[in-house]
């Protein structure tokens, strides 16, 4: 009975290695997809004014277009706009390590087995998806500090404008960085 359960146990393991391995591959190319478009964000809040909302400033795009928002909706909003690449870094080394120990099984076995092209195989392909996982982790968790920084600037300057004026301060050409600083002036 013991014995079967085992062999029950690593074959249900074994299934889930090319799954876990296409998984990990979207999740790497889903990082540097995200810093792609990290990098444009960041290069369009620099050409362009807080007020003036776009591309560049996703909350502050998202609430010129609501009416009537309180400061709940506008957290859930970014919490929502940074799911994706938070889920990407808590997801991808959780599965590095599963696609590092699914393939531990043959490679263990192989080695006693004296097979050691098994072994060096499995291990190859166990510390590869390790690395590929923890690569796309490092990048979605560096993007994912970074906005969450500038969702907070977007969600400080929303909720200290009043509802109506968001929509007309497109106007406005002030960067949020000038309005700390007049700020601190004052």
């Amino acid at each position: 009975m013991s014995h079967a359960l085992e062999i029950l146990m690593y074959q249900v393991g074994q299934v889930f290695l090319i799954p876990t391995l296409v998984v990990i591959t979207l999740m790497f190319f889903y990082s540097f997809y995200a810093m792609g478009a990290f990098l444009l964000q960041g290069w369009q809040r620099q050409r362009g004014a807080l007020a003036e909302g776009g591309s560049g400033y996703p909350l502050v795009d998202w609430a010129g277009r609501q009416a009537g928002l309180s400061a709940d909706a506008l957290d859930i909003a970014a919490h929502k706009m940074l799911e994706l690449p938070r889920l990407a870094t808590r997801i991808a080394p959780m599965l590095g390590l599963v696609a590092t120990m699914i393939p531990m099984g043959p490679a263990l076995k192989g080695l006693s087995d004296g097979n050691l092209a098994q072994v060096s195989d499995n291990l190859a392909v166990a510390f590869s998806a390790v690395i590929l996982a923890l690569i796309a982790s490092s990048i979605t968790y560096w993007i994912v500090s970074v906005q969450r920084r500038w969702l907070a600037e977007e969600m400080a300057w929303l909720t200290a404008q009043p509802a109506e004026s968001r929509a007309s301060n497109s106007a406005n050409e002030m960067h949020f960085d000038d309005e700390i600083e007049a700020g601190a002036a004052a």
